[in-house]
């Protein structure tokens, strides 16, 4: 019975039945500048379909039903029989299913690859970011299985295909495969040399047998796995089939799934290998230069994830804006709340302008880009992923208590805001990496400040943020202690140069005010007055 003491009205109408892609401006700017036009009519219409599968009712339902059903570890069958096995609810599976099918999986054997699998991992993740974590993986394996030209003869058409097979038996058998990985191990994180987990050669060459643990690794239902271990030669990359080509299951002991903050629907577990069997994957002792290039692919698509759920809390909170109305008028024509979404706005675009220029590099693969990567992606992931926490709970504030229920999806963003920060190195590991670009590869430093120069002398406060950061790289003895500052200043000098080059001047203007200049505060909502304000939030409404 209808409660007859009100009624319900000025709430807003959910944001659902539309185009995540073509209503994402910036987004589609990018895939525009940096595809070959040839491609692009291809492309846009492929996306566009995503685009509209994400922005439906029945795929946002499927990534609310797989948030809510976590999945669940079988270690043992009913006849006692180990087993262990993940089972996930069925909206898990249709959105890896989708995932797949979408091309996910698919970058490096199709033309523009990378730019149009960027464009729709920031689409997806925007509907469920923990089907991310198996794509990223399988996405990613192919340049470390391509160190060991059989393994990857054998394995890579399986990785890119577009079919998603979830049952486990041997992947000679099946039309699609995924993987996962296993660096972590308990008394080591990110310091992998620290690992313990043994590999004793068997008489087949190139097979190993694997004792030990992992204290996290990704997606453990997957077909099969790239691990470390120390051979008798030093630290080495393994491929860890999950079943083996005669049908047994490999010796894989998941002894439990990880209960995490958020990324609650995929499942990250803790493994024990005894008696594993294992292929090697590139040379004895090599194993972190084996698999650096799987690192760095899944640490672009940190960029990319946190890219995604920023988008889609801007999205959430300029909607809610633009039709909740208060003290007179909507929410989204009052100044301060205007200067609010302008500012996450300002952040959301240019995360996505520089999460697309990464991936064009990738494209390209010359010798510039592949240097330009070597120093752009560390700080890219290092403050794009910093920034996403802070933008997921301000723009859940903007939609005030409703944001912080349940069902307005807000709470499920900022509980996945921190992972990617964490994922694939945290902070500091981050800001050491891009150290060791810049002194050891001074390439890397040459192709960084040829792109950013190409916008020299056309704005002021970014010929200022370039002439600092040159300072600060004048003298890189004893940098460590301000090595967070000098990732934190390389990322927001690329920012600026991007979309100085190929943003609306609005955007440009506020960007580089508030974040190169000296007229932004340390909170959302504090940008100057003067500028055009209602342009920026304009771009970011998520109207097809």
């Amino acid at each position: 019975m209808a409660g007859s003491t009100h009624s319900v009205s000025n709430q807003v109408p959910p944001l659902v039945g539309y185009d995540v892609f073509t209503a994402d401006r910036a987004l589609t700017a990018g895939v525009e500048r940096h595809l070959d036009p040839r491609l692009l009519d291809e492309v846009l219409g492929e996306l566009s379909a995503l685009g509209r599968a994400s922005g439906s009712a029945q795929v946002q339902e499927w990534g609310a039903q797989a948030n809510e059903n976590p999945p669940r570890l079988r270690t043992h069958d009913r006849y006692g029989e180990r087993i262990d096995e993940v089972e996930f609810h069925p909206s898990w599976h249709r959105l890896l299913g989708k995932g797949v099918s979408a091309g996910l999986t698919a970058a490096w054997n199709r033309p523009g690859g990378h730019v149009r699998r960027a464009a729709a991992f920031l689409v997806w993740t925007q509907v469920e970011a923990g089907n991310g974590c198996p794509l990223s993986m399988t996405h990613a394996a192919v340049p470390a299985l391509r160190t060991d030209p059989e393994l990857a003869a054998e394995w890579e058409p399986r990785l890119t295909s577009m079919v998603y097979d979830r049952e486990l038996r041997p992947a000679h058998l099946k039309a699609g495969a995924l993987f996962g990985m296993g660096m972590t191990e308990k008394q080591g994180g990110s310091d992998v040399r620290a690992n313990t987990t043994s590999a004793r050669p068997l008489a087949e060459d190139g097979t190993y047998e694997l004792t030990g643990h992992k204290w996290f690794c990704s997606a453990p239902m997957s077909d099969g796995f790239l691990v470390l271990a120390q051979a008798p030669g030093g630290l080495t990359c393994f491929l860890v089939p999950r079943v083996l080509r005669d049908g047994t299951r490999n010796v894989f002991l998941v002894q439990r799934l990880k209960d995490k903050l958020g990324n609650r629907s995929n499942a990250s577990g803790e493994v024990e290998f005894d008696g594993t069997w294992a292929r090697r994957v590139g040379e004895e002792g090599r194993g972190v230069r084996t698999i650096i290039d799987m690192v760095a692919a899944t640490r672009l698509d940190c960029v990319l994830g946190s890219a995604g759920l920023m988008r889609q809390a801007v999205a959430q909170a300029v909607h809610h804006c633009g039709h909740r109305e208060a003290f007179g008028g909507k929410l989204v024509d009052k100044p301060l709340m205007r200067n609010v979404l302008a500012d996450l706005a300002l952040e959301s675009e240019a995360a996505t302008t520089l999460a697309l220029r990464l991936a064009a590099a990738y494209d390209d693969g010359g010798e510039q880009e592949r240097a330009l990567l070597r120093i752009a992606v560390p700080a890219a992931k290092y403050w794009v992923t910093k920034r996403c926490p802070p933008v997921a709970v301000e723009a859940a504030e903007c939609l005030g208590g409703n944001g912080y229920v349940e069902e307005s999806g807000m709470p499920r963003l900022v509980r996945e805001s921190p992972l990617n920060s964490v994922w694939e190195g945290a902070g500091n590991v981050q800001a050491l990496d891009v150290l060791r670009a810049l002194q050891r590869e001074p390439g890397a430093l040459d192709a960084y400040l040829r792109e950013v120069g190409q916008a020299r002398g056309a704005d002021h406060r970014l010929d200022g943020a370039i002439k600092n950061l040159l300072t600060e790289l004048a003298d890189l003895e004893g940098v460590e202690g301000r090595a967070r500052r000098l990732a934190e200043r390389l990322a927001l000098v690329l920012q600026g140069s991007l979309l100085v080059r190929f943003a609306p001047p609005q955007v440009a203007d506020a960007f580089c005010a508030a974040r190169l200049g000296s007229d932004g505060g340390a909170a959302f909502g504090t940008l100057p007055h003067t500028l055009d304000l209602a342009a920026v939030v304009e771009r970011a409404r998520p109207v097809s």
